[in-house]
């Protein structure tokens, strides 16, 4: 049969539950340390993405050290200062941009700095020849493992990307050849939104899926008659997400 290697009813039901309510936390984290083998878990999860020719490009860089953290703060506030003068033409939406929560550095328990290292079982790495960034593209993966575990788990996480790579590298001691990729904030939180926060508060709308689906070509959005059965699929998903309320 086709589904034989298909997981469970409630295996599937925690999977999607994972990912559609997998939120972007920067202000519900509560002082709860997370358990050493929750951590653990967490990481080991994200150490088994896929990645371009198993290369397994990734590094995590785990802080708690205060004063760490201190440092990447200020590199977010020089950081969130040079993007909030970007807006000065838009006095309401920079008025918006500045009330945004953006950050957990302090909060979080755990902040963890995911890094990607493209000398690893280099220089040839099958599959990257003609991709380089594929490289790159493996650590996001191990990044989006790391989300959803610790989802999982109960485990809040926050990307913090207002960040110049420089001060981290700096920061955190890096080598050269690395670079650092996500920097992300953990932590037990006092609730997980409905809604991610940017949708919740009116930043940006989201987008039904069938509005980012082309058939064939790019920019082709009404389906041949081939695919006329699957599109009818794709606008009961976004029913589904709708009603969810996710």
């Amino acid at each position: 049969m086709t589904d034989d290697y298909a997981l469970t009813g409630a295996q599937k039901e925690g999977l999607y539950k994972a990912i559609f309510s997998r939120r972007d936390v920067r202000s519900h984290f509560i002082p709860k340390s997370i358990p050493n083998d929750v951590l653990a878990r967490i990481l080991n999860a994200a150490h088994h993405a896929p990645s371009v020719g198993f290369s397994q490009p990734w590094n995590f860089i785990l802080i708690r050290d205060s004063e760490t953290r201190r440092k990447v703060k200020e590199s977010f506030l020089r950081e969130q200062g040079r993007s909030t003068a970007l807006l000065d033409g838009d006095k309401d939406r920079q008025k918006k941009y500045s009330s945004l929560k953006l950050e957990g550095i302090m909060e979080s328990d755990v902040n963890v700095c995911v890094t990607y290292d493209p000398t690893r079982f280099g220089p040839f790495v099958l599959g990257r020849t003609s991709i380089e960034e594929t490289g790159v593209y493996s650590v996001a993966c191990a990044v989006q493992n790391l989300w959803l575990a610790a989802r999982a788990e109960g485990v809040g996480v926050g990307w913090v990307s207002i960040l110049a790579n420089s001060d981290l590298e700096n920061i955190l001691g890096m080598p050269t050849h690395a670079k650092p990729i996500a920097y992300l904030c953990l932590g037990y939180v006092a609730e997980f939104s409905d809604k991610p926060d940017l949708e919740r508060l009116g930043w940006l709308p989201r987008m039904a899926l069938s509005e980012v689906i082309c058939y064939e070509k790019w920019g082709e959005l009404e389906p041949p008659g081939s695919w006329s059965e699957f599109q009818s699929g794709v606008k009961a998903q976004d029913e589904v997400r709708r009603e969810d309320n996710i």
